[in-house]
């Protein structure tokens, strides 16, 4: 049984990783907006430990604590990118067609971030499709047959790969939107294209890439994951407004933050992992264990963002590197002028509590981040941010250990390359 296994091989939790979850809604429940705790010692009264409902303990493995090194080297057979290479590409060009539109103008705003050199490593897809391979497990001949309309080879891996380019056009929609929102002027190295082309057509661009992506969800013609991906849209909204309008309690709150993070972050791989599984007929164990991945190495992934906005590269903060705020990355002052406060500032909080009578005045001042970057800088947390995203990585290796064990080579070497992009996620430097 598949829960036993984890149970046997996955005692112990992190202590300190005690924050949401447990199955509800009707799979997943967090945290209302408005339930949260302010900021104490978060390590104790916020993250509290992930556990399943149905019995399943929460995700920790002694054998994947690879990340408790900064030189930790995860055994790279091969590179996780290079795996999907030749589905990426074919990918990109689906994309490409997906968004073509009657209007030029409008063609041309939708595919600004699809055009080859601007796309980005395609992150999110090559988690997808690296999951499609490391869940082709056995499986049940009924559900298969309801769920996958009889076709188990081709037919499964075109629709997982749907999943992948659904969810790339609502990544990129959300970041259309999201800058406009923020007032960018750059993305990915290039003006952002609120700037190149005016507010109006970047919303409608974003407007346009998600009734696009739900056109391609509705011919799946599965319900449960046409639900699944239309409550991460959800998501995105709630995230988005949770960040506008937070409260001064809930503003230094850890517990409010990660949930925002979830939303904003996280939910998208989380359940497109999820979606995933579905589609292939899985067991709802082994959807949940695609989720926790998806989660846990989406909030990895953006508490490494919150401490690359201060450190830029540098391996750790030093002494005396934030102290020149023309220095320091834009989009710090950009966020704390804008009352958005992330984990480094409220683990500084934690240790400096007169910090919080200068998060509550705001930013205007830019004194009052200099204040606060010299608190942070005395502190440990920027240490601490890296830490919590160590154990969210070790909890989603610790995910794609549980899977049940297969001997067909390209899944185990599927799944040995998404354990390698929980490392690559916290070793990063952009």
């Amino acid at each position: 049984m598949l829960f036993s296994r984890i149970s046997k091989n996955l005692r112990g939790s992190f202590n300190s990783c005690r924050w949401f979850l447990s199955i509800g809604d009707h799979n997943h429940r967090f945290l209302s907006p408005h339930n949260f705790h302010s900021l104490g010692d978060s390590t104790h009264q916020v993250m509290r430990s992930l556990n399943f409902s149905k019995g399943l303990p929460a995700l920790h493995s002694s054998r994947y604590l690879i990340h408790q090194q900064s030189n930790s080297i995860v055994e790279d057979e091969h590179d996780p990118f290079s795996l999907v290479a030749d589905e990426l590409s074919l990918l990109g060009n689906k994309l490409r067609a997906m968004v073509a539109a009657e209007v030029p103008k409008l063609a041309s705003a939708a595919e600004y971030f699809f055009k080859m050199g601007v796309e980005g490593k395609r992150f999110r897809p090559t988690v997808l499709l690296l999951m499609s391979t490391a869940l082709n497990l056995p499986i049940n001949e009924a559900s298969a047959h309801i769920e996958l309309g009889g076709d188990l080879t081709t037919d499964l891996r075109s629709r997982q790969q749907r999943i992948a380019e659904i969810t790339e056009m609502i990544h990129v929609a959300s970041l259309l939107h999201d800058d406009v929102l923020d007032d960018a002027d750059t993305r990915r190295g290039i003006g952002s294209l609120n700037f190149v082309m005016g507010n109006k057509l970047a919303v409608l661009a974003g407007d346009f890439l998600l009734s696009r992506a739900c056109v391609a969800l509705a011919s799946l013609k599965n319900t449960e994951v046409v639900s699944l991906l239309a409550k991460v849209v959800e998501h995105l909204v709630t995230g988005e407004t949770m960040q506008m309008t937070t409260t001064s309690d809930q503003q230094c709150s850890m517990e409010y933050y990660m949930q925002k993070t979830y939303y904003k972050t996280a939910s998208l791989i989380s359940n497109s992992c999820k979606a995933i599984a579905i589609l292939a007929g899985q067991t709802t164990e082994v959807a949940i264990l695609a989720f926790e991945y998806g989660k846990n190495l989406g909030l990895a992934f953006q508490l490494i963002d919150d401490v690359l906005d201060f450190t830029g590269t540098s391996a750790s903060l030093g002494k005396g590197s934030l102290t020149d705020i023309q220095h320091l990355n834009d989009q710090v002052s950009k966020n704390l002028m804008q009352g958005i406060v992330t984990a480094p500032i409220l683990f500084a909080m934690e240790e400096f509590p007169q910090l919080r009578a200068i998060v509550d005045e705001g930013f205007e001042n830019p004194a009052n981040i200099e204040l606060a970057l010299d608190y942070l800088g005395k502190s440990r947390g920027i240490q601490r941010t890296r830490e919590l995203a160590v154990e969210h990585a070790n909890l989603a290796a610790a995910a794609i250990d549980s899977l049940p064990d297969s001997d067909d080579e390209e899944v185990r070497r599927s799944r040995k390359a998404l354990i390698d992009l929980t490392h690559r996620v916290i070793t990063r430097t952009k």
